[in-house]
């Protein structure tokens, strides 16, 4: 992949880990970023080239344009970077996770994609874990899926801790827990038929601190989730088939328990590439610079995807 080259815009810890699997890949690249510590410490960890001053001072001095860019900026930056690439002229890019923070900004973003014929994916590397790559192909062996149900429970008391802006407390849901989310629609299947119910809050997300819901995909598989952001808990899912019950939980690993029996025994997957790099980034990164959009969420796909987010944090509003 020689013939690449790629700009990572931010220069914290999600850029070294995307450096780390460029590297691997041959594929000259460099970072972009505001702050002098996290531009020493990307050169430090990768041996690679990383520029201060902001996308906006590195942009005024720019000749030339990458093949693909990647965006690790923090989640309230990440629409504003994301037009500034396109704007550019920059084709290809990859956005981390959720993309942007709110329905206007997906809704302005997706024109100006259409409008300059780019390609923006984004990033939710779950898809692309070991243990499910390995969960799709044993529905597939077992004939399909018939129902599934998931957990997004988040550790509020961690949380509360952390000195973030205000209005990403505020969307955490969309920023941190559709990955368990984007997770489970993505092997399970869109809802068709649903319920969903809110209950409580906290101090930092007002709209609520329990989730609940069940419903039946485009595909009628039933599913049921639930979260409880007040309890104890942890990110999981469970596919089951008519011969098992597959369990990611913690999603890196795949666990089985099979009809009949009560022993729950861990599936052996092949995950060298997960625990070399941060897992699932070597397989979401090789995808994207191939074309291969096939597995990558897409931005007019994540614009989809935010009405049954808002559906499942906010159930008696319009959207």
């Amino acid at each position: 992949m020689s013939d690449h080259l790629v700009w990572i815009i931010g220069a914290g810890n999600m850029a070294v880990e995307y450096s780390k699997v460029l590297h691997a890949l041959n594929v000259e690249h460099f970072a972009v970023g505001n702050s002098s510590t996290n531009i020493e410490n990307f050169k430090n960890q990768t041996g690679h080239p990383a520029y201060s001053g902001g996308l906006d001072h590195f942009l005024e001095k720019s000749r030339i344009l990458p093949s693909h860019a990647i965006v690790t900026v923090n989640v309230e930056n990440l629409y504003q970077i994301t037009t500034q690439l396109i704007n550019f002229g920059v084709k290809n890019i990859l956005v981390e996770k959720p993309g942007s923070l709110h329905k206007w900004e997906f809704e302005k973003l997706l024109k100006l994609i259409q409008c300059r014929n780019s390609i923006v994916y984004v990033g939710y590397n779950r898809r692309f874990y070991a243990s499910v790559i390995k969960t799709r192909e044993l529905i597939l062996d077992d004939g399909g899926l018939s129902s599934f149900n998931f957990e997004f429970t988040e550790w509020s008391h961690e949380i509360e801790k952390l000195s973030r802006p205000k209005e990403v407390f505020e969307n955490w849901f969309l920023a941190n827990s559709t990955h368990v989310v984007d997770l489970a629609f993505f092997v399970g299947g869109k809802p068709r038929e649903w319920a969903t119910f809110t209950a409580g809050s906290l101090i930092w997300h007002q709209r609520a601190s329990r989730f609940a819901g069940a419903g039946v995909t485009e595909n009628q598989i039933p599913f049921t989730y639930n979260a409880n952001w007040e309890s104890a808990g942890r990110w999981g899912v469970e596919f089951l088939t008519t011969r098992r019950k597959l369990i990611l939980k913690p999603l890196e690993k795949l666990f089985e328990q099979q009809r009949g029996s009560l022993n729950v025994v861990e599936v052996q997957i092949d995950d060298n590439q997960d625990l070399e790099y941060k897992p699932g980034l070597f397989k979401q990164t090789r995808s994207f610079l191939n074309g291969d959009g096939h597995n990558l969420c897409s931005f007019s796909g994540q614009l989809l995807n935010y009405k049954f987010y808002q559906r499942m944090i906010s159930p008696n509003e319009c959207f």
